[in-house]
């Protein structure tokens, strides 16, 4: 059974629909990533499911029980969980104070209180700093101390609204470490909103992207990666080549793409006349200065029209009658002479093509 879920979820705000029919499920234990860019309802729906917010429809179920509208259920599922602001709130008071707030507030025993405080102090490294005023301490070590506030009490929920978005590199860094060692040492489930695909690939087991108040699609990361479910998803999980087409043929479940003056093979269920489009990561896309013989279905010649280096990797263009953009090392591009006006072959198996039907 799912320690959470929500049911044909729907939000407005002054009229204008933020979230609808959102459904969705959080198995205990796991850690899952709410993501999309800005303003597409990710805090809204964190809010509803923390139980801070009421929906304007559809439902909430914690543990099997709905606790959309029963404040008493509401009460009493909120107590079992945390939920950490993107922009960290610190009391006006000593580090350890803000840490030790909701213990005490449970009437925990002193003993216990400096336990745990001082436990947690030591995960984020802040033990020197615990008589520090919480106020004086950098960006970073305040979401720390935030969120440690929210873990000492050992929530069964963990809601963190876009942990690092407000931090350096750095911090945002220091602030990812912390939560995997919460993932390693709590038997906590969380769910984080987060615009960053890299932060939610390096902390969550499953993903929801979200646009548009829709949730278009949930998975692991392998899923959501290598077969978007439409062209919105693939292009915000970052495919470099989505190329429309229509089916041309299908036996056994080969296609046949027309894409205009050339054809693309794939591993395809669609049936002739489909429109669609073809999606390749740039990573499945092997260059050649010569033509290769290998087993790829796709081959293609063209001209190197940019060549785009970031840290280790470059991002190669090509014009081959159609925009293609492959994926190497900045060491193969080095090691080529891959450079504007440079002819080469580009290739990839019919497998590493991956078909959406055209909206």
């Amino acid at each position: 059974m799912s320690l959470i879920e929500t049911v044909n979820l729907c939000q407005k705000y002054d009229q204008r629909e933020i979230l609808n029919n959102i459904n969705l499920r959080v198995d205990r234990g796991e850690v899952f990533a709410l993501i999309g860019p800005t303003g597409v309802g990710k805090t809204t729906l964190l809010r509803l499911i923390g139980l801070l917010d009421l929906p304007i429809s559809g439902r909430v179920r914690f543990d099997g029980a709905d606790v959309t509208e029963s404040g008493r259920s509401r009460l009493e599922a909120r107590r079992r969980m945390a939920f950490v602001l993107q922009k960290p709130v610190v009391f006006n008071t000593s580090v350890y104070e803000n840490i030790a707030y909701g213990l005490k507030w449970r009437r925990m025993a002193k003993s216990d209180v400096h336990r745990k405080v001082s436990d947690v102090l030591d995960m984020i490294g802040l033990t020197q700093d615990k008589n520090k005023n919480a106020r004086k301490l950098s960006g970073g070590e305040m979401q720390k101390v935030a969120i440690a506030r929210a873990i000492v009490t050992e929530p069964e929920v963990l809601l963190l609204d876009e942990p690092t978005a407000n931090l350096d590199p750095v911090s945002a860094s220091g602030t990812e470490e912390l939560i995997k060692d919460i993932i390693r040492k709590y038997d906590t489930t969380i769910i984080i909103a987060t615009h960053d695909i890299s932060q939610g690939q390096r902390l969550a087991d499953r993903v929801g992207i979200l646009f548009d108040g829709e949730i278009l699609q949930t998975g692991d990361w392998r899923e959501i990666l290598n077969t978007p479910r439409n062209r919105q998803v693939a292009n915000f999980v970052g495919v470099d080549n989505i190329i429309d087409g229509v089916i041309a043929s299908n036996e056994e479940k080969v296609a046949t793409i027309d894409i205009g003056n050339y054809v693309i093979e794939a591993i395809s269920e669609y049936s002739t006349g489909e429109e669609v489009c073809a999606c390749i990561r740039s990573e499945d896309i092997t260059l050649a200065l010569s033509p290769l013989s290998s087993s790829a279905r796709n081959s293609f010649s063209g001209e190197i029209s940019r060549v785009v280096s970031t840290g280790p990797l470059s991002l190669v263009e090509i014009d081959c009658g159609f925009r293609l953009v492959a994926l190497v090392t900045k060491r193969s591009a080095e090691e080529m002479g891959l450079e504007k006006g440079k002819q080469v072959y580009a290739s990839f198996k019919a497998t590493g093509v991956h078909v959406i039907k055209r909206e």
